[in-house]
């Protein structure tokens, strides 16, 4: 018999970011356990800030009946000349009957002591207390609180509980709070309790009371709301992901308004505006014509037809907000962009203080700048690194850590500084996450380059190596920085020769081989491809990310493309008939000990291709692959061990010759496909 289920929790007001955080492992959660009780089946699930709610269209009354079963030690274990063992004995006792009631039964080739009971199902009712809490209790939300005097925590206080199974109520107690059919409306249409007699009246009381119970409806609520202030004013609103998600998390009746704030403000950076309204505030900027302008939307849970009073006072909340980033931004102004007090930051334990590693950044900086050809103003170079860091010293920054770079910028373009070197400034962190813009200019890159590779080989030089998950200085992500860049700006960046070199640095010894393995990790997470293909170019000791990542496009080019499985099979034989050779070996094919026009032909290609100049390591390398013909006819013709040995080493001389130069981009006997 199946019958509706009603699960609500209520809560004072969820924190969003917790819930939202969380709200991935939720139902997987409550789906494992009702998966455990032998009630899963499908649900709903819907949130507001007072409320977690499960909703069963169709729940079972009680479990199935089920059979269980239960294999014992062998029969000739069981039994000694027709008197049960200990073994048979303890098997009794386990299943809770006497010997003359168990069976035997065959398992594994063997005759076995078996016993089987069939099991009832028990009533959901009295299961779903047990579910509730236990589920309850898994959420994990990060903090949580104590109230009252309770030693249990939650990440709120639970203030009402609503089982519904059917519209009998399940009795429970938890946190304290015992179950009742009565829910909470919206505040401003009832403060107390409202009672509810089923599932029914539940939904239609919540809907006609001010709270829009599903979290989609109240996205396409706001959605539509926002839409309409951009049409009716001409203006566009721009959209936050993460902050869209928070205001629907935190609203039960969400109505999208339209504010203003001083025009006087927006002699503020435009950033310093748009974070002070979503950090504090969780307003969404608005822009005309591509500017920003002095209007904001909010989104507010007000439960009423006049909203003058909600949007004067969110208008009043936000000028204090600005007044405050109007007096960060003159004072920093007037205090100009200085590296002063710098030298009092620590860094990290080991490594000094922040001014130690500007210095740092500074040396490497000057060492890749010579080493790429940058077509910039060494000057400018040195100026960008020494003032990479000033804005952390700024008011500003100390009060929106997030702006730190980009505060630097506007200083520097205050200061009279040039554009380049304010770009620089600005850039220095980029690229800051896997789709991140990347830094505009060489310059800028060398800078954003010198901050990375310092953080990476300090915190090596200090055996700080992330380990498992924790990598709490982002070197991974620093690393797929490193590629990202020399990839698009072309610089060539050796991890082995060029690390060795900037390694004399830092004080402490850098344990290299770790540093490398590292590095190589990130690589083959950061290309998207085959990770046979990557290791195939690994295999060829190339250690240039450049270089690297143009190999690794190349086979990848060629390994999809039609026909490479024939090519390969070709190759493969040639990489098993020279696996022991050394391919750092010179190799000089001997032309008078020719046997077959095979093998002349074979080299005559060989020496074509290997003429000529290619534009890209793709090029070469179907050019090289082209060989197969010949290969073939090759081995078709003529025995590499032949008995000669002198012939039998000028062949294999011939073949390995013809690897080598393949192996300088991959070793392709390492691809599968």
């Amino acid at each position: 018999m199946l019958k509706t289920l009603l699960i609500e929790i209520g809560v004072e007001e969820l924190p969003a970011v917790p819930l939202l955080k969380e709200l991935k492992n939720i139902e997987k959660k409550y789906a494992d356990i009702l998966e455990q009780y032998n009630l899963l089946c499908e649900f709903e699930f819907y949130y507001t800030p007072r409320r977690l709610v499960i909703w069963h269209r169709e729940f079972k009354v009680s479990q199935d009946d089920s059979v269980e079963e239960f294999f014992g030690a062998p029969l000739a274990v069981a039994y000694k000349d027709g008197e049960a063992t200990p073994a048979a004995e303890g098997f009794a006792r386990k299943c809770g009957v006497s010997l003359e009631q168990l069976t035997t039964a065959d398992k594994d080739g063997k005759v076995v002591l078996y016993y089987k009971k069939d099991v009832a199902g028990k009533p959901s009712s009295e299961l779903l207390p047990e579910i509730i809490e236990t589920w309850i209790k898994s959420l994990d939300f990060g903090k949580s609180m104590r109230w009252g005097s309770l030693d249990e925590s939650f990440i709120r206080p639970i203030r009402w509980v609503n089982i519904l199974l059917g519209d009998e109520l399940v009795e429970l107690e938890l946190f304290g709070v015992q179950s009742s059919k009565t829910t909470f409306v919206h505040r401003i249409a009832n403060f107390d309790a409202v009672d509810v007699a089923g599932a029914k009246e539940y939904f239609e009381k919540l809907q006609n009371n001010g709270v829009l119970l599903y979290q989609e409806e109240r996205a396409k609520k706001i959605t539509k709301d926002i839409e309409a202030l951009e049409t009716a004013n001409g203006i566009k609103v721009e959209i936050d992901e993460e902050l869209f998600a928070e205001v629907v998390a935190i609203n039960e009746h969400p109505t999208a308004l339209l504010g203003s704030f001083d025009e006087e403000f927006l002699a503020l950076p435009p950033e310093v505006i748009i974070t002070s309204m979503k950090e504090h505030q969780r307003y969404f900027p608005v822009f005309k014509e591509g500017k920003l302008t002095n209007k904001f939307v909010v989104v507010a849970n007000a439960y009423t037809d006049d909203f003058s009073e909600v949007i004067a006072g969110n208008e009043r909340v936000l000028r204090p907000r600005l007044a405050d980033g109007m007096f960060f931004w003159e004072n920093d102004l007037k205090n100009g962009l200085s590296t002063a007090g710098l030298e009092k930051i620590t860094f990290f334990k080991g490594l000094g203080s922040v001014a130690d590693k500007i210095q740092r950044e500074a040396k490497i900086a000057n060492l890749l700048f010579d080493k790429f050809g940058v077509n910039a103003s060494k000057e400018d170079l040195t100026t960008a690194v020494e003032l990479a860091k000033a804005d952390l010293m700024s008011e500003m920054v100390y009060e929106f850590t997030e702006l730190q770079g980009l505060m630097g910028y506007y200083y520097a373009q205050k200061a009279g500084y040039s554009e380049i070197v304010a770009v620089a400034i600005k850039e220095q962190y980029l690229p800051d996450g896997e789709e991140s813009e990347l830094p505009s200019t060489p310059l800028s890159a060398v800078v954003a380059l010198s901050l990375k590779l310092d953080t990476l080989l300090a915190l090596f030089s200090i055996n700080q190596i992330p380990t498992g998950s924790r990598d709490p200085f982002a070197l991974r992500r620093a690393v797929n920085g490193i590629a990202r860049i020399v990839n698009e700006f072309g610089f060539n960046f050796d991890i082995v020769a060029d690390v060795k070199e900037l390694s004399a640095i830092y004080e402490n010894p850098i344990d290299f081989e770790k540093l490398e393995a590292f590095i190589l990790e990130r690589m083959k997470r950061y290309y998207k491809v085959n990770p046979s293909i990557i290791e195939a170019v690994l295999a060829s000791g190339e250690r240039e990310l450049l270089a690297l990542g143009q190999k690794i496009d190349a086979l990848n080019n060629l390994v999809n493309s039609d026909g490479f499985s024939e090519v390969s099979s070709t190759f493969k034989r040639v990489a098993n008939i020279t696996k022991d050779v050394d391919m750092n070996e010179e190799f000089a094919v001997n032309e008078t000990l020719f046997e077959d026009d095979s093998e002349r032909e074979l080299l005559a290609h060989f020496n074509e291709v290997s003429a000529k100049e290619y534009e890209n390591y793709e090029y070469e390398l179907d050019a090289l692959l082209g060989l197969k013909p010949e290969l073939d006819k090759f081995f078709d013709s003529v025995m590499v061990n032949a008995q000669d040995e002198a012939v039998k080493n000028n062949r294999k001389v011939l073949v390995s010759s013809i690897y080598k130069a393949i192996f300088k981009i991959a070793d392709i006997k390492e691809v599968s496909i």
